[in-house]
């Protein structure tokens, strides 16, 4: 599968964006998706991931209640909405998938996107 993440741009503190990962190729319905982000001089983190039918859901604790995880099987996307967002969120953010269960650690999703720029401002 193919997995192609936008939506990231410049937002003022405070602000709300969408980000979005499209896949193609093999049915998208088969794969966890999870969500991770990496700023510069820091190690990628986990943020946020679903399930394959999308009725379970994983966030990261610095994130709860900020940011919300969807998906669209019928449009083979993915969604992840950045609520409140603060100048600590400024990352590269990046979609994967998995063909085996839920993983909060990056090493166990075999397809990635190229990432999506998030910058915050203050």
């Amino acid at each position: 599968v193919q997995l192609q993440a936008s939506g990231g741009g410049l937002v003022q503190a405070g602000g709300s964006l969408r980000l979005s990962c499209a896949a193609s190729g093999r049915t998208f319905s088969v794969y966890h998706v999870g969500w991770f982000r990496q700023a510069p001089g820091k190690e990628r983190e986990f943020m946020s991931g679903i399930s394959r039918s999308g009725g379970n859901t994983y966030y990261a604790d610095s994130v709860k209640g900020r940011f919300t995880i969807s998906r669209d099987n019928a449009k083979n996307t993915v969604y992840l909405q950045l609520n409140n967002l603060k100048p600590d969120d400024t990352a590269v953010y990046y979609c994967a998938a998995t063909q085996y269960g839920y993983s909060r650690y990056g090493n166990e999703y075999e397809y990635w996107g190229q990432g999506t720029q998030v910058t915050v401002s203050s």
